[in-house]
């Protein structure tokens, strides 16, 4: 039986109002539980990982503790973030305009910087994941505690009010898809270069 345009159009204009439905019941279901102890660390995570800011110091980590290896793994973090990040910015932000979270909503303790570009998708996200993703795959023993604070960091989008759970779910597929993407380029890179090395 054919599906035509208008059946698809309505069916996705619905999962797009349930989507919302439970991006706004998450929301609201955050920011009405009180977490004294926890507010000023995520909203501190949230201010050092603006502008790449937290990504750029475990870059520079990397490259003075581990020389040679160090900074081509930092290279590798960068790139990925920086293509992660115009993924989202430049392309997503772009096509899907978002309104954010209601700012009114949102405590002082908890309040962060709040962005004026669109909501979806988070880049904040997908340049933590993308960032984790290539870390943890060049320092696998690492790969737990930098992932986690991935997630910290996508979960801080949604605790200071900045983000709906969605943003941060599509921030995250942006991140990893991106990082699976230039992993795959760098390695190809990788196998000629040798190559070249043994002629």
């Amino acid at each position: 039986m054919a599906v035509s345009f208008e059946s698809l159009r309505q069916k996705g204009r619905r999962l797009q109002a349930e989507v919302d439905a439970l991006d706004r019941a998450v929301a609201e279901a955050v920011l009405r539980t009180p977490t004294p102890t926890l507010d000023p660390i995520i909203r501190g995570l949230a201010r050092v990982s603006d502008y790449k800011g937290l990504w750029l110091a475990t870059s520079v980590v990397a490259a003075v503790v581990d020389g040679q290896r160090g900074r081509r793994v930092a290279v590798r973090c960068l790139a990925t973030v920086g293509v992660a990040s115009v993924v989202a910015d430049l392309v997503a932000k772009r096509t899907f305009q978002r309104q954010r979270p209601e700012e009114t909503s949102v405590s002082q303790d908890r309040a962060a910087r709040r962005p004026t570009s669109s909501s979806f998708p988070s880049s904040h996200t997908a340049s933590a994941v993308a960032f984790a993703t290539v870390f943890a795959r060049e320092y696998p023993i690492l790969g737990m505690p930098v992932n986690a604070l991935a997630a910290a960091v996508g979960y801080s989008r949604v605790h200071t009010g900045v983000h709906y759970a969605s943003d941060v779910v599509a921030g995250a597929v942006i991140g990893s898809s991106t990082a699976s993407l230039t992993g795959a380029l760098f390695d190809r890179v990788d196998r000629v270069d040798r190559r070249r090395r043994r002629t």
